[in-house]
């Protein structure tokens, strides 16, 4: 695919939004893709703590309850491209379900994976969507230990699984970042490089994300 002269949204959580590269957020992974792809404009829709499930109980912050699904239908509508990127959150926090493959209904994690990508296409006919799986973590090779999640809560890759297996259904191209980026926060090196706080990656580690994006979308039609 062509990017030069795109606009391109991307929706997600505190890694779209840039925790970890605060200090300068020309070093952002949507960042580095507009300038290393000549893009025309993009659009930033990372809020920190948000899940692209809704949940029935509400939070503490209630910026984290501004769930993915919700926010689907504030997107710019001129774009050419929504890159959705999330996921890490629901496994993480949060008490909606992680439910099943058949899952239709936004409270839970399936069900949400499903429900956006479903909707999107219809909210925006003319738009071409990728989705990214959440991509490593620490500690992310067992179920959360956050004591509100459900008894159905599974390790990290579960969850990216859901969204290759949605993605399939729907046509909707998957960028693998669990599998394919390169950087696992449990190897205690990767970690000091690229993600220091176990989840939140620094500069270099948004470099990889976007050049791992950057070769995904050249190489789709």
């Amino acid at each position: 695919m062509n990017l030069e002269g795109k606009i391109i949204n991307f929706l997600g959580d505190s890694i779209t939004e840039g925790v970890g590269v605060s200090e300068d957020l020309s070093n952002r992974y949507d960042n580095i893709v507009k300038r290393k792809c000549k893009l025309k404009e993009v659009y930033n829709y990372g809020i920190s703590g948000t899940r692209m499930a809704h949940q029935s109980v509400p939070s503490d912050n209630p910026a984290n309850d501004l769930c993915f699904c919700c926010r689907v239908y504030k997107l710019n509508p001129n774009a050419d491209i929504t890159i959705v990127f999330g996921g890490t959150n629901d496994y993480g926090h949060g008490e909606a379900p992680f439910g099943n493959i058949d899952d239709k209904t936004p409270k839970t994690f399936c069900g949400a994976v499903d429900y956006m990508m479903n909707t999107l296409p219809k909210l925006y006919p003319n738009m071409k969507f990728v989705f990214m799986t959440p991509a490593r973590r620490n500690d992310d090779e067992r179920p959360s230990q956050d004591p509100i999640k459900k008894s159905d809560a599974l390790p990290l890759k579960n969850y990216s699984e859901i969204i290759k297996e949605k993605g399939q259904e729907y046509g909707i191209p998957v960028l693998d970042l669990y599998e394919n980026l390169g950087i696992n926060p449990n190897d205690e090196q990767e970690r000091e490089s690229y993600a220091p706080d176990g989840l939140h990656f620094n500069s270099e580690g948004h470099k990889k994300i976007a050049d791992c994006l950057i070769k995904f979308l050249n190489d789709l039609d």
